[in-house]
């Protein structure tokens, strides 16, 4: 039986990626409302790498230059319109995360790049392996954006800390 000329499983997962990505950029919109902390920003990708556990079933398994390739593409092409279009901004005591307009459509886009790659890649590999390949790539996509928000978060808590004469600067980062 195929859905839309796929394989049950392909049509699961690429309807598990384009939901993921669509609670993604509500979560980012409404991430925009409270004011932003370390621990927000590193907390996702931290916990991102407990999927590492899947490469623990032999079905997941992919070969280690895919693997690189998937994670560098992520690295180097998917992450910049992240760290582009993403800024921080401190309003008094509190640093918030401006919403960029352009980050719906970048997501959007991101998305349909993703499951056209999905569909590609599928005809050379197992899904399961398929879906190995899209977690290093997204892995490779939010570190680097994650790691460009804790360089500015730093900077913008450390600016506030210079401001106050009074008191030493102290590294509280939970």
């Amino acid at each position: 039986m195929t859905i839309l000329g796929m394989h049950p499983l392909q049509a699961l997962a690429l309807a598990v990626s384009v939901t993921g990505g669509l609670i993604l950029i509500r979560l980012r919109i409404r991430a925009t409302r409270r004011p932003t902390s370390l621990r927000k920003i590193v907390l996702p990708p931290v916990a991102m790498c407990s999927g590492f556990a899947m490469f623990a079933i032999p079905a997941m398994r992919i070969h280690p230059l895919w693997g690189l390739c998937a994670f560098g593409t992520g690295l180097l092409i998917f992450s910049f319109p992240l760290i582009v279009t993403t800024r921080l901004e401190r309003r008094e005591a509190d640093i918030y995360v401006i919403r960029s307009k352009a980050f719906i459509l970048i997501m959007a886009v991101l998305l349909a790049i993703r499951a056209m790659l999905h569909g590609v890649a599928e005809a050379y590999m197992t899904v399961t392996q398929t879906a190995a390949l899209f977690y290093l790539l997204a892995l490779g996509m939010i570190l680097p954006w994650r790691l460009a928000m804790v360089s500015e978060f730093l900077r913008l808590r450390g600016a506030d800390e210079a401001q106050r004469d009074d008191s030493p600067p102290t590294r509280q980062f939970f």
